[in-house]
């Protein structure tokens, strides 16, 4: 398992290098404990993976859910090369031994030690690492969509994301809106021939950052919250912007439709139109994804609980590729080693002794699902 993690870590599987390599890595640690295992790779370096314990599908089954890819890691800012997996003081060093390698690594590990014992299963146990989580999460769609005729009926997904080894059952939405607004562009010397989109912008700014998203806050997961965090307009100091661009990060909540938030603010549009002729903006999604909740008192999770002797859940602070899961499975949850706080940090790390003890979680869930 830690080398493994290991090896993952340094195939560097970042959006420019694409998953390939980690793929390859997996699967031949898979192929080389017998372990039935194949690569789904396109457009030359993107891949999924599938590994599959095979059963005699008596019992619904249950799919380990991974991600293969890693965010990027800027040098300077890390105390050793990012990419080479170092072990040291109990742990493993690199960027995505937490997010989300290592729990990767433990769930790989996992169905390498029921597989040894021989002793047959009743439901299927798959494990699937896929492609773009970090990015589109193309990898969870493209398997979804390939994959739902051939994957059995399932008991529950587990998310190997780092989560403290809590189980999580519920994390809030995620959409990506960028508002464009238009203008003319024109010599900086004679900016009344042009029209200045960020000035185009600034009503629009103005209406967002004292508006909240009319939406009852969870019980758990607390309100929808809204954060403005880009702005970008200009090709030069001396050119009137005759584009300027917004972006929006807006968490949601379960039941919560996310096209009545665009609509909403479409509405600010059509009313800033209304007030001025030369007004003109469009909105365009540059990622969603749904809200997750399964209950806590589900059986996937009591059965989840027992086998891990805990009574305990919690919710997620951040967002996963659960939901893109659904068509498989309504009843997810979330359960990984490593700090969630260390995600896309400098200095990544994972406790070996975590990775055990996840590796260890994981065979006692598939022993009371599967077996």
């Amino acid at each position: 398992m830690n080398e493994l993690l290991k090896q993952l870590i340094q195939a560097a599987p970042t959006v420019d290098n694409g998953e390939r390599r980690a793929a390859e890595v997996l699967v031949q640690y898979f192929r080389t404990h017998g372990i039935q295992a194949d690569a789904d790779i396109w457009n030359e370096n993107r891949a999924n993976v599938i590994a599959r314990l095979p059963s005699s599908r008596q019992k619904p089954g249950l799919l380990l859910a991974a991600h293969l890819d890693v965010v990027p890691a800027d040098r300077s800012q890390w105390h050793f090369e990012p990419f080479t997996g170092i072990e040291q003081n109990g742990h493993i060093l690199g960027r995505g031994a937490v997010d989300m390698l290592g729990g990767l690594a433990a769930a790989a590990a996992a169905l390498v030690e029921i597989a040894s014992t021989g002793l047959p299963l009743q439901g299927d146990v798959v494990l699937a690492a896929t492609a773009g989580e970090e990015t589109d999460s193309c990898g969870a769609n493209r398997l979804v969509q390939s994959a739902a005729q051939t994957i059995s009926p399932l008991a529950g997904i587990i998310l190997p994301e780092p989560t403290n080894l809590k189980i999580l059952t519920a994390h809030r939405g995620l959409l990506w809106l960028q508002i464009t607004t238009y203008g003319r562009s024109a010599h900086g010397s004679m900016p009344k021939q042009g029209i200045n989109a960020i000035e185009k912008m600034l009503p629009l700014l103005n209406r967002l950052f004292g508006w909240s998203i009319p939406q009852p806050p969870h019980p758990r997961l607390g309100p929808c919250t809204m954060s403005i965090n880009q702005l970008h307009a200009g090709t030069a100091p001396n050119i009137v912007p005759d584009t300027c661009r917004l972006h929006l990060d807006i968490r949601t909540l379960p039941g919560q439709p996310q096209p009545s938030v665009i609509e909403q603010i479409q509405t600010f549009l059509e009313e800033q139109k209304a007030r001025d002729p030369n007004f003109r903006a469009e909105i365009s999604i540059l990622r969603q994804c749904e809200a997750l909740e399964t209950p806590p008192n589900s059986p996937f999770v009591q059965t989840v609980c027992r086998a891990v002797q805990t009574n305990q859940t919690d919710v997620a602070v951040f967002t996963t590729d659960g939901p893109h899961f659904l068509p498989l499975c309504p009843d997810i949850i979330i359960l990984g080693p490593g700090n969630p706080t260390a995600c896309h940090k400098p200095d990544e790390a994972v406790k070996i002794d975590d990775l055990a003890a996840a590796r260890q979680m994981y065979v006692q869930i598939i022993r009371a699902l599967a077996q």
